[in-house]
C-alpha cells in the first residue's frame, strides 16, 4: 500500500482514526474525513499532522462531500485506490418506540453517506480499472440480541451488507472489490456513546471472552486494501460472535 491512496470516512475518532493510523504508517497517502472540524483537526495532530495524510471535513450524507474527497485525492495524490465507508452512526431503541426522525438519520448517515461516497469514488477506478472499496458494517445483521433493540441501525446496516454485494457483483469486469467488514463489540468511544459504561462487561457475547480493539479492525482493512482475489464478502470480526455461544 506504499504510495496508494486512501479515503477512510469518520475517520477523527475510535475505528477510523486507527485504520487512518494504521495506513499512514505504512506510507499510504491517506485522506482523512470527518463532519467535525474540531475532532478532525484534533486526529490529524494526534497522529503526527503527517506528511502523507490530508483532512477534508464534510458530511458523508451529502452527495457533495463525497465529490470533494475525490477532487482531493486527484489534486493532491492523482489516484483514488481504496476507499474505506467508516462514518456512520449506532445507539439501541425500542422498535415500538423509534420515530421516523431516527429512521432518517441512520439511512441518511449510514447508508447514504456509504452509498454517495462509493458513487463518487467508482467512476475514477473505473478509469484506472482497480480499486478496493471497504465498507463497515455490524455482527449484529446476523445475530440480532433481544437487549438490544436496534431495528433502526441495523436495517441501514443490513442494506450496506446487500450494496456490498450487488456492487461486487457490478464493478467486478472493472478490477473493483467490494467487501464489508462486520466488527463484533470493539473498544472505541461509541461504547460510551451508547451507554455501555463498561464494554468489556460485554467480553461473553464473544467465543474468545473478549471484546476487540480497533487496531483488530484496522488489520482486516489492510488486508482487504492488498487482496486482489476478494470480492462480495463480509468479513466478520468478532472474536466468534456469530458462531456460537459459551454457557
Amino acid at each position: 500500500m506504499k504510495n496508494k491512496t486512501v479515503i477512510i470516512t469518520g475517520a477523527s475518532t475510535g475505528i477510523g482514526k486507527e485504520i487512518a493510523r494504521y495506513f499512514i504508517t505504512r506510507e499510504s497517502n491517506v485522506i482523512m474525513n470527518a463532519s467535525s472540524e474540531e475532532n478532525l483537526k484534533k486526529a490529524y495532530e494526534e497522529l503526527g499532522s503527517p506528511a502523507n495524510a490530508i483532512y477534508q471535513v464534510g458530511d458523508i450524507s451529502k452527495r457533495e462531500t463525497g465529490q470533494k474527497l475525490v477532487r482531493l485525492a486527484m489534486e493532491k495524490f492523482n489516484a483514488v485506490d481504496v476507499l474505506i465507508n467508516n462514518a456512520g452512526v449506532f445507539s439501541p431503541k425500542p422498535f415500538l418506540d423509534v420515530e421516523e426522525q431516527d429512521l432518517d438519520l441512520y439511512w441518511n448517515v449510514n447508508l447514504k453517506g456509504t452509498y454517495f461516497t462509493s458513487q463518487a469514488v467508482i467512476p475514477q477506478m473505473i478509469k484506472q480499472q482497480n480499486g478496493s472499496i471497504i465498507n463497515i458494517g455490524t455482527v449484529l445483521v446476523d445475530h440480532a440480541i433481544d437487549g438490544f433493540p436496534a431495528t433502526a441501525p441495523l436495517t441501514s446496516k443490513g442494506a450496506i451488507h446487500a450494496l456490498t454485494r450487488q456492487l461486487a457483483a457490478e464493478f467486478g469486469k472493472n478490477n473493483i472489490k467490494i467487501n464489508t467488514i462486520a466488527p463484533g463489540i470493539i473498544r472505541s468511544p461509541l461504547q460510551g456513546k451508547i451507554g455501555i459504561e463498561d464494554a468489556d462487561s460485554l467480553a461473553g457475547l464473544h467465543l474468545l471472552n473478549r471484546i476487540g480493539e480497533a487496531h483488530e479492525i484496522a488489520e482486516a482493512a489492510y488486508y482487504l486494501a492488498t487482496s486482489n482475489f476478494v470480492t462480495g464478502e463480509t468479513i466478520n470480526v468478532a472474536g466468534g460472535h456469530t458462531v456460537g455461544h459459551a454457557i
